[in-house]
């Protein structure tokens, strides 16, 4: 004898069925609500401003790998924010910040580096991963200040710099204040006046 039940139970699984692709689908996961997420494409840049990679890459970076004393610590102790545990772009654990160590700086002056070149190296990765820390022209408002200074934001490697003064924060502050003109690239020769004398080669980081 047939069971008059199974008609009805075969068309709720396939409406259940239904339903839950359904609800997959609208979760953005593309066509096929099983398989792999659509990639994630990085918004651009509000304002249309960037903020300087030759300043970065002599000024800012280095601060990123340098041995910092730890503010209130009893024994010396010191780390960098490179450091493994960190913002190692490898074994950090510092969210979407990282650096990746051995970026070596690249001569701006050689026709070879062109700036699709640039964009394809290490040390754009920092600046990249950074200049996305801030709000540009605004330090006062940047996480990569904020954070290391402990300014109404938590951070997990707690206080990095004992005072708004410290000399990498004056740099920080600098980058993030001294925009490229709206329109221009981050290679754009108007970073030239942020260093004295004002040779990106020869002259010395400007702060204030």
């Amino acid at each position: 004898m047939l069971n008059p039940m199974k008609p009805l139970r075969r068309t709720l699984k396939l409406s259940l069925a239904a339903a839950v692709i359904a609800a997959l689908s609208a979760c953005g996961g593309g066509s096929n609500p099983l398989g792999n997420p659509a990639p994630v494409n990085n918004p651009a840049l509000s304002g249309g401003q960037n903020l300087s990679f030759v300043y970065f890459q002599k000024c800012i970076n280095p601060i990123f790998l340098s041995l910092l004393p730890t503010p209130g610590s009893a024994t010396g102790a010191s780390n960098s924010c490179a450091s493994t545990g960190c913002h190692n772009h490898i074994t950090g654990a510092g969210g979407a910040f990282r650096i990746v160590p051995g970026a070596l700086p690249l001569d701006l002056s050689l026709a070879s580096n062109t700036p699709d070149v640039i964009r394809h190296s290490d040390m754009y990765k920092n600046f990249y991963t950074a200049q996305s820390e801030t709000v540009i022209g605004d330090s006062a408002q940047s996480r990569l200040l904020n954070k290391p200074l402990l300014l109404g934001v938590l951070h997990g490697g707690g206080l990095i710099f004992a005072s708004a003064s410290d000399a990498n924060v004056l740099a920080l502050k600098y980058w993030v204040s001294h925009p490229m003109p709206s329109g221009q690239d981050e290679f754009s020769s108007a970073a030239n006046a942020m260093f004295t004398p004002t040779d990106p080669l020869a002259g010395s980081c400007n702060t204030l």
